[in-house]
């Protein structure tokens, strides 16, 4: 069938026959079984999709059929698949139950998707791909009809059991965890850290498969993402609220609202300045002991925060440089980098948005570490810089061009101890990052002592 016949989800209605719809798929629930109506003794399976053909109008799809039929169809289906659906037979939705579990949807039908009636593939026309795919980036609310995770905190329990529409950016991805529930079968949950310009981090739990397939797919750490219909509870472990995704959600990837682009730079500089890394580890409790290439491989193997002791050399320290890639100067309410002398925050998302505006002053630069296995590049920020320098910034500033050369050489191509954190980084070649938590100069002895160890366990 030519694609020019499909029926617009805008135009549905029960009297069509031979219907054709083309969409994306923009939400996608769990499979679930019960017993058949006409038969107790057979179990019924049924998943449901969202499918959307203009940035107004999407609709719902219940898929019937048998557990192999069902488990074909929805391993073959995801969100963001454009596909064709030939032969659903429009019904009247019941508002109730869609209300209560299903997306709100602006179509008052929803299409019922048979086994031995109806067809369902992938759609092969690109002109109609190319028109449909950046529906994905369309929220199914208004735009403007969200809470921030401030909002959420300080409205308390008065939000107790509300399903809310929440826009944010995602600050880390958890493991999902198995489980078994009470009827014996099995379970699955993960944890997602929410943050923005409010709250730094902030809880959304997942229980079904498929919106965890579709944030371990489609989302990475600094992702913004708009959550329709977020059901919100206070968590008396967590003592404090959190949000769940539930059947009525869909979670709209990189949404194409303004909103959300300022919150996405907001986001890059957190992520980048790595001032929403976890607190640091006291460096006491840092004991590891690792060269160079094995802290690359342990952040590559780990979507967690590592810390390590490196001992190795000092290749690379842009103390001559300007001071405006020595010394920076960030907001202190949002960390965000700002131009010396301002009076202002640049940042549109900045939670200190109409108070008097404050900075801080410190180092901010690069320093290369190297040892027979490769080179670590490290930020080195204040304090650790001033400590480690012996001079503050006020100070540098007034040292002469010499002065700042003869302070680079005291180090360069030096053998130092450095304890070192690393996270994951989208805006890096390499995709992580690591900062200098501590270090001093060692002597022959003791570099000589922890190369031996390292030596030995290769």
């Amino acid at each position: 069938m030519a694609a020019m016949n499909y029926n617009w989800i805008s135009d549905l209605n029960p009297k069509l026959s031979n219907t054709m719809v083309i969409g994306i798929i923009i939400g996608k629930t769990d499979i679930k079984h019960s017993p058949a109506r006409k038969d107790a003794r057979v179990d019924r399976f049924v998943f449901g999709f969202t499918v959307k053909d203009s940035p107004d109008f999407f609709i719902n799809v219940l898929v019937l059929g048998s557990d192999s039929f069902i488990n074909t169809m929805s391993n073959s289906y995801n969100i963001g698949d454009v596909v064709t659906i030939e032969n659903a037979l429009v019904a009247i939705k019941d508002s109730e139950k869609e209300e209560r579990f299903c997306p709100t949807t602006p179509s008052p039908y929803r299409l019922i998707l048979s086994e031995f009636h109806s067809q369902v593939h992938h759609c092969v026309d690109m002109h109609t791909k190319d028109r449909l795919l950046p529906l994905i980036h369309i929220p199914v609310k208004d735009s403007k009809d969200f809470y921030n995770l401030g909002d959420i905190q300080a409205s308390g329990n008065n939000l107790e059991g509300s399903f809310i529409n929440i826009l944010a950016a995602v600050k880390g991805i958890g493991e999902m965890k198995l489980f078994q529930k009470s009827d014996g079968c099995p379970g699955q949950r993960m944890e997602v850290k929410l943050f923005d310009g409010f709250v730094s981090s902030f809880s959304l739990l997942c229980w079904d498969r498929e919106a965890i397939k579709q944030v371990q797919t489609s989302v990475c750490k600094g992702t913004v993402i708009f959550i329709a219909d977020a059901k919100i509870t206070f968590d008396s472990f967590r003592n404090g609220m959190t949000a769940t995704v539930n059947s009525k959600t869909i979670i709209t990837v990189s949404p194409d609202m303004q909103e959300a682009d300022l919150l996405y730079r907001y986001a890059a500089e957190m992520l980048e300045s790595g001032a929403l890394e976890q607190d640091d580890m006291p460096l006491e409790s840092i004991s590891a002991v690792y060269t160079v290439a094995q802290l690359k491989g342990k952040i590559q193997e780990s979507p967690e925060t590592v810390y390590g002791i490196t001992i190795s050399f000092i290749t690379g320290f842009d103390l001559d440089s300007s001071v405006s890639k020595v010394i920076k100067t960030r907001c202190t309410n949002c960390k965000f980098q700002v131009t010396e002398g301002m009076q202002y925050c640049s940042n549109q998302l900045c939670p200190g948005k109409g108070q008097v505006f404050s900075s801080t002053t410190g180092f901010d630069l690069l320093m290369d570490l190297s040892d027979r296995t490769g080179t670590l590049q490290c930020n080195l920020r204040s304090p650790v810089a001033d400590a480690m320098l012996g001079c503050t910034t006020e100070q540098f500033t007034c040292l002469t061009e010499n002065d700042r050369s003869a302070l680079k050489w005291k180090f360069l191509l030096e053998t130092c101890k450095a304890y070192v954190k690393m996270f994951r980084s989208t805006r890096t070649k390499s995709g992580f990052r690591a900062v200098i938590l501590s270090c001093s100069l060692v002597d022959t002895d003791e570099a000589t002592q922890h190369t031996s160890a390292l030596l030995n366990e290769d």
